[in-house]
């Protein structure tokens, strides 16, 4: 049972379906439902050539505790009916640890796509999802070198750790080809040149839930607006904070929609810098030899860094303008991490047919 509910979990469960199907391996794909508006969501299984659920669970949005336990009761009885011998969870959200808890006490294998990842920052409700569900599962899929580290570190067994490289990248390589088909008219359509724009994300709470925080990193933005545009494909809860701040310089500031997949892969294939609080995005400028800059003041990707081409330079106006002219005067240098070659998703699938139904419990040494 494969199981994917918000935007970023999409690209991170295709790879690893389409290699179970390669396999013969019988899969039930479960949409819980946690994005659920057409850009956050069918956009993504369309342009990705995701199957159509076989369960939509509409578990819909809430606080964390509301969406949580809407998305456990809704699968429970379909786990128990289906009895899965590995329930296959991916990335960070409350539908991952939401399903990761529901088969372990079922007794179910839980397999974790992107294991390991540690920011350290447990005002992040996503840090406590990845470590929750890490300690609920039985196959860790780590994809860098840094994740085993810090499973290792935390007591998980060596037979549960395996280094399988980035089923994000996977995605971004088997698309790119088509996103990149798609910039001229993106371009024109946005008024961007190529190689001279900015492109920004913003949607974590420290972010956009703070007035102060939000309206500082949008005079930064305006301040790099002035020595080239900065398109900003906003979040729908972050135009509704920016339009609270009534702030002049949103004007200068390209506000769009969110766009779907293959868009923002164009838009980032040829952007100068990258400014964004995702974490995905830091993997895919990174796979990509763009230039990006981490609005947040830590990262639960630091291969990114320290192999890559992030960096991380936290919501300080004046920082954030220093980081884009040394950009702008010095460029960066392209490096990729090891393993992060397209084939992660084969890799997880050859693992999960090899363990099977014969694979018994793995719990951390200190359980």
């Amino acid at each position: 049972m494969c199981v994917a509910g918000a935007r970023p979990n999409f690209p991170k469960l295709k790879p690893v379906l389409d290699a179970l199907d390669r396999l013969g391996v019988a899969t039930t794909l479960v949409h819980t439902g946690q994005h659920y508006d057409h850009i956050m969501s069918d956009v993504f299984l369309d342009e990705l050539g995701i199957r159509r659920p076989d369960h939509s669970l509409g578990a819909g949005s809430g606080t964390h505790a509301e969406q949580t336990a809407r998305i456990m009761t809704a699968i429970e009885p379909i786990v128990e009916r289906e009895r899965p011998d590995v329930i296959v969870v991916v990335g960070d959200v409350n539908s991952t640890v939401a399903c990761g808890l529901v088969g372990a006490k079922l007794g179910c294998l839980v397999a974790h796509v992107e294991a390991g990842l540690r920011s350290r920052d447990w005002a992040m409700p996503e840090e406590i999802n990845r470590v929750v569900t890490d300690r609920l599962s039985d196959y860790l899929f780590a994809p860098s070198a840094d994740a085993v580290d810090n499973l290792r570190a935390e007591g998980y067994r060596a037979d549960q750790i395996h280094l399988v490289g980035n089923v994000m990248i996977d995605t971004l390589f088997a698309n790119l080809d088509r996103a990149r088909a798609r910039l001229p008219a993106l371009l024109e359509r946005s008024g961007l040149e190529a190689g001279h724009y900015a492109l920004t994300t913003l949607h974590r709470p420290s972010n956009v839930d703070d007035p102060d925080q939000l309206r500082g990193l949008v005079g930064a933005l305006e301040a790099v607006a002035a020595s080239l545009p900065v398109v900003f494909p906003a979040h729908p809860r972050t135009v509704e904070r920016l339009r609270a701040l009534e702030v002049p310089g949103l004007a200068r500031l390209r506000i769009i929609e969110p766009l779907g997949y293959l868009d923002f892969i164009a838009l980032q294939s040829t952007a100068t810098v990258v400014l964004t609080d995702s974490g995905g995005v830091q993997e895919e400028t990174t796979a990509l030899g763009i230039a990006c800059l981490t609005l947040r003041e830590n990262t639960e990707r630091p291969i990114t860094i320290s192999e890559g081409t992030n960096r991380v330079v936290g919501a300080d106006p004046a920082a954030i303008e220093a980081a884009v002219l040394d950009v702008l005067s010095n460029g960066v240098t392209p490096r990729r991490p090891e393993l992060w070659d397209g084939r992660a998703g084969e890799r997880i699938g050859e693992i999960l047919l090899s363990g099977g139904t014969a694979a018994t419990r793995k719990r951390p040494t200190d359980l």
